[in-house]
């Protein structure tokens, strides 16, 4: 387990004074109470980042800023990049080309000892035959910290995370959960200014892993440290982030707020990845107009296509209008009812417009609407499509 490396063991009251919570960016972010929108200087600068192995391209020419304080997630699927350029970031796997600058500092051919960064692994990566209270004390151990200091910092560290009874105990003897709480204690032990977390939640169940989220994100909050999670689950990364910056095949997709990143995807690849989303081959048949089969749809903006391009139109379901529709709503048609499927809070049916055969169309209905509405499978009822709620891509069409 690399330790991280901060020369002195700062109390917590320490770190809070001495790093405030700061949240923003380089693209707009979503605000939180309590936080700071100014942002200077990246605390974080990535550019030009390439790595191989082999043949094997892992990383493309990746430029990225973050700002102290903020949490990022990097979120997309296996084999996107997304580790490696963690691993980069922290020195584990030395970048082919490219700069990284933490904190000013150019730390792009730095070993790990020399990066000021704690880190959590997704297997925990406890030493079994230490007790908790060792293991979390561990990085200031090799900083040479006194006795009385390690066992003060251990006691803080034990509390913030809410194992302030278990420091007697070994790994063996806790949950995965507590496991993941001595780790986290661990990485902050030194109070690094830059928080690793490489998928940390994805070897619990679902209850601890919502419960750890949570936990881990107020934490995050009231220490302030700049933090970058691994994760390739996108509600995760919705609900943890100040921004996420979506990865596909070792190149960044797009960068943005939660709402950014769900509202308004910058590719078809990030709609398709972070959410459920509806694809239809379209064609412009005017400035913010298309037509999809027989139905002829206004969209928001469609303004880089000319008439007669074949475009795919996107839609979320929970987008779909079936109350408070009249005669001058947008995009209002008919479609019959197909196969619902059950999902907890809300039912997920497939429309299929009248008058179109080839077009199905996912549409999200909450409980309530369900009961209000007497939704069933083959009812045709009139439904609309907003028009900002539409996405326009380049593609092929009909």
């Amino acid at each position: 387990m690399p330790p991280s490396v901060r020369a002195a063991a700062w109390s917590v009251q320490d770190v809070r004074e001495a790093s405030p919570p700061v949240r923003g960016g380089s693209l707009p972010v979503h605000m939180k109470a309590g936080t700071m929108s100014t942002m200077t200087t990246p605390f974080l600068s990535v550019r030009n980042l390439a790595k191989s192995f082999g043949a094997f391209r892992a990383l493309h020419d990746i430029d990225l800023d973050i700002h102290r304080g903020e949490f990022v997630c990097f979120l997309g699927p296996s084999g996107c990049g997304k580790t490696t350029l963690l691993r980069a970031v922290a020195g584990l796997d030395l970048q082919d080309s490219g700069t990284i600058h933490m904190g000013g500092r150019d730390v792009s051919r730095a070993s790990p000892s020399e990066r000021d960064f704690g880190i959590v692994f997704q297997s925990y990566a406890l030493f079994p035959n230490l007790t908790v209270a060792d293991n979390v004390g561990y990085g200031l151990v090799n900083r040479r910290r006194t006795r009385d200091e390690i066992t003060k910092r251990v006691a803080e560290l034990l509390t913030l995370v809410g194992l302030p009874e278990q420091g007697k105990k070994y790994p063996v003897q806790l949950s995965g959960g507590q496991q993941q709480r001595v780790a986290l204690a661990r990485a902050l032990a030194t109070s690094p200014e830059l928080l690793l977390l490489d998928e940390p939640l994805s070897a619990l169940d679902a209850k601890v892993r919502e419960r750890l989220r949570d936990e881990m994100r107020s934490l995050q909050q009231r220490l302030g440290v700049t933090t970058i999670m691994v994760t390739h689950d996108q509600e995760e990364a919705l609900a943890m982030a100040d921004r996420i910056v979506v990865m596909r095949d070792g190149a960044v997709e797009q960068v943005g707020s939660p709402e950014e990143i769900y509202r308004r995807p910058a590719t078809p690849f990030v709609a398709d990845f972070v959410g459920h989303m509806t694809f239809m081959d379209a064609i412009v048949t005017g400035p913010g107009k298309v037509r999809v089969d027989e139905l002829d749809l206004v969209v928001a903006n469609a303004a880089p296509f000319a008439a007669g391009t074949p475009v795919r139109l996107a839609m979320r379901p929970e987008e779909v209008r079936t109350r408070g529709i009249g005669a001058e709503t947008p995009n209002r048609f008919e479609a019959t009812i197909g196969d619902l499927a059950f999902l907890g809070s809300f039912c997920r049916a497939h429309l299929q417009p009248t008058g179109s055969r080839a077009t199905r169309i996912a549409a999200d209905f909450s409980s309530n609407a369900m009961r209000d509405l007497g939704i069933v499978p083959g009812q045709v009822r009139t439904v609309a499509f907003p028009p900002e709620a539409l996405h326009v891509f380049a593609g092929e069409g009909r």
